[in-house]
């Protein structure tokens, strides 16, 4: 457990270990949730889809394609227990392959059109 005020902010950094040099690292997916086991029911979304959610989040500058760095602003669920628990999805993809999901940043899904 890593323990915070609430408002303070959280630093994170992720990094990908591997002897390819040919790899990108790109963050699609970050949920809060209030229990360890569920990230589904009650959650609360920093970045979804490449996508950020979360006024607070930041990405900074990462002189190495395999490291992403990141962070956002401590917050308690309201009503719930005072821990809040991260699951992130992270992509790794070619460098310089920009048909890949690391390439497209945020995608958002296109609504239907309802028929008559």
């Amino acid at each position: 457990p890593y323990y915070v005020d609430i408002n303070q902010n959280l630093f994170l950094e992720a990094y990908l270990h591997s002897s390819d040099s040919n790899l990108v690292l790109f963050v699609d997916t970050c949920v809060a949730s209030p229990t360890p086991h569920n990230f589904t029911t009650v959650t609360y979304d920093i970045i979804r889809n490449g996508c950020v959610r979360d006024s607070t989040y930041y990405t900074y500058y990462s002189p190495y394609s395999h490291v992403v760095r990141f962070k956002f602003n401590a917050f308690q669920f309201i009503h719930y227990s005072p821990s809040v628990y991260l699951q992130c999805e992270l992509v790794v993809c070619r460098t310089y392959d920009y048909s890949s999901r690391c390439y497209q940043g945020c995608i958002t899904r296109s609504k239907r059109e309802a028929s008559s």
